[in-house]
């Protein structure tokens, strides 16, 4: 992105590329690098800053086809506020607050660095939104069951003598070790493909894992016992064991088993858990954070604890955990199978 020419020194190549928007460039160009080191210097995680770049983008871009503006100082609360109301039109209320939020640093942002006298987004609120039940699709303890069971991670071949000879697939042993990190350890998609090998680690007789959450915090978990099993299997067939620095989870040549030097991304596992849920015969659209809400039920059926959930998901509030608490959704299949017709 233009912005990390900030970061690098180099504003004035940011500027002359043509992504700060005219309203902003027409304050000068102290408004232009304002702009750029909002999101270069205020910002650390790369999606949030992606996110609010494009927010304010096309924040500045209706601003100027709708209302014909010229200048930031004419930037009302108006504006704002009308800004908001049409997206509420086009996209889900969470994306609404989430734009309104990067609007209204922003100005606060430019009115610290004297670019404009006041915030116009300040006083304007967004669309009210409570959630008490997470989306994200979940699957039961046997349907997680079969998944993994069913990943293939030996590979038979006949040998001319007549006998079969058996080799570890290491597609599977990959896959089946990843979905189950999601699973035991409740951890987001982008801690697990950041994982280095050097972060599963011994500590008290015990296999652990270290997750690389947001906001550059480490996160460590101890390995449920089926979890170091997988583990400890696919690094072993893989051999890169003494690779301590370089990413845990790879990607492959192809559809061969020659294994590569890079980290699997997150488009790379969404495909892997759609092929590995299909092949199971699960109908269920799973994404990548199915697994850590299905991890976080099974764990609440279980009598487990909300608190803890919430230590071992590495989530701030108790709130969030309550969000991938689908226990009650078995109560509810239970009660609409009594409308006897």
């Amino acid at each position: 992105m233009t912005y990390e020419l900030v970061a690098k020194g180099k504003p004035e190549l940011a500027i002359s590329s043509g992504r700060v928007p005219a309203i902003v460039a027409s304050r000068g160009e102290g408004a232009s690098v304002r702009f750029l080191e909002f999101f270069a210097v205020t910002i650390r995680n790369p999606n949030t800053r992606r996110a609010y770049y494009r927010a304010a983008r096309q924040f500045f871009t209706w601003c100027e086809k709708t209302w014909r503006l010229v200048d930031l100082a004419e930037v009302q609360p108006m504006h704002v506020a009308a800004f908001v109301e049409r997206r509420i039109r086009e996209v889900d209320k969470p994306s609404v607050k989430q734009e309104l939020a990067a609007v209204r640093m922003l100005f606060d942002w430019l009115v610290v660095g004297q670019i404009v006298p006041h915030n116009p987004a300040s006083s304007v609120r967004g669309p009210k939104h409570v959630v008490k039940k997470g989306k994200t699709p979940v699957l039961s303890a046997k349907e997680v069951r079969e998944l993994l069971d069913g990943i293939e991670v030996v590979t038979k071949k006949k040998l001319k003598d007549g006998t079969e000879a058996e080799t570890p697939a290491l597609v599977g042993l990959r896959d089946r070790a990843l979905i189950a990190l999601l699973l035991y350890t409740f951890a987001r998609v982008g801690a697990a493909t950041g994982m280095k090998v050097e972060d599963c680690f011994v500590q008290d007789r015990r296999l652990w894992v270290r997750l690389h959450e947001k906001g550059g915090k480490y996160h460590e978990m101890p390995c449920h016992h089926n979890l170091e099993q997988y583990l400890h299997e696919y690094v072993d067939a893989a051999r890169i064991r003494e690779e301590k620095t370089s990413p845990l989870f790879r990607t492959f040549i192809g559809r061969t088993q020659q294994i590569t030097g890079n980290g699997m991304t997150q488009p790379d596992v969404f495909r892997m858990i759609g092929r590995r849920a299909r092949a199971a015969g699960i109908d269920t659209e799973v994404c990548c954070h199915t697994f850590r809400a299905s991890g976080i039920t099974i764990y609440l059926l279980g009598g487990g604890t909300v608190e803890n959930a919430q230590a071992m998901a590495a989530h701030e509030s108790p709130r969030t955990t309550k969000l991938y608490d689908r226990r009650n959704d078995s109560v509810s299949l239970d009660e609409v199978e009594r409308i006897v017709i």
